[in-house]
């Protein structure tokens, strides 16, 4: 017998264990998410607004339509609503160092004799802070930065934030984060004050494509710096392994990955060598 799942308050639309359950395991099949039990109240609070915008009675006529050949449009809405987008202009502001001291006064010496070549990717790059804060970073340490061929690539399930980081524009409240030195790489919006948008230069070298980690990846490499920050840790561990495995993939050889201050290697750590906190390179 199925039996609904214990509501905090009188809730809006019937939510069994079945209907989470279901949830749960087609969000783990198309983003590697894991829902624990405690997700229950954020599923069904991310969820219902797609009910009501569609019209519907229950969770179990949603889950169906998600199930069905003519939920395929929906299915974007459900993933873009079950993922979480939580970022910020310099966000572990460490890595940012690394790359201003260390990486680039590499790339910069070897260009002479490999050319001026440089890709950087934002792997979950959400709203596009974190590929825009990496072409502040670059533009400021390498002033002729414009003449390379140099691109940041930002990529997110989310098409909304794909949207989003497209447009370059921001609360200026979130852009308080940018160091005084760097805010040259942002413009002023007419008649917005509360609006921000990235610089011109910043948005001719970045751009935004909508990926799933777990698909194929139409993407060209190799980088010679990733940022995978904040992702695998929705992940279970054998599936954060293979994340690892097809980044040290696509990295060129020596080239620098980022992950968050809660990941770990695990199984792919072998593929790498540390150099501090969350910082590795490609053995």
């Amino acid at each position: 017998m199925t039996t609904a799942v214990e509501p905090r308050r009188q809730r809006e639309f019937r939510f069994d264990r079945a209907d989470f359950d279901f949830i749960a395991s087609l969000v783990r099949q198309r983003t590697g998410i894991v829902l624990a039990d405690n997700k229950q109240d954020m599923v069904y609070g991310r969820l219902t607004r797609r009910l009501r915008a569609l019209n519907m009675n229950s969770f179990t006529d949603y889950c169906a339509l998600v199930a069905s050949p003519a939920g395929q449009d929906e299915l974007i809405a459900f993933t873009n609503a079950l993922t979480t987008n939580l970022t910020s202009f310099f966000r572990e502001g460490h890595h940012y160092d690394h790359l201003r001291d260390e990486v680039l006064p590499r790339l910069a010496a070897r260009a002479a004799s490999q050319g001026r070549r440089l890709r950087i990717w934002s792997a979950g790059s959400s709203s596009g802070e974190e590929a825009y804060s990496a072409a502040m970073i670059l533009l400021a340490a390498l002033p002729d930065a414009g003449r390379w061929d140099a691109r940041i690539l930002g990529t997110d399930i989310d098409s909304s934030m794909v949207a989003h980081a497209t447009a370059g524009l921001y609360d200026a409240e979130r852009a308080a984060r940018i160091p005084d030195d760097l805010r040259r790489f942002i413009e002023a919006v007419p008649g917005r004050p509360d609006k921000v948008r990235m610089a011109a230069a910043l948005r001719r070298m970045v751009s935004f494509k909508r990926l799933n980690l777990l698909g194929r990846w139409p993407v060209k490499g190799p980088f010679d710096v990733i940022f995978c920050r904040n992702v695998a840790i929705y992940f279970d561990k054998p599936t954060q392994a293979r994340l690892y495995t097809r980044l040290g993939e696509v990295l060129a050889p020596g080239g620098t990955l980022y992950i968050g201050h809660s990941e770990h290697l695990g199984g792919a750590g072998g593929r790498f060598v540390a150099h501090g906190r969350t910082t590795y390179s490609r053995a």
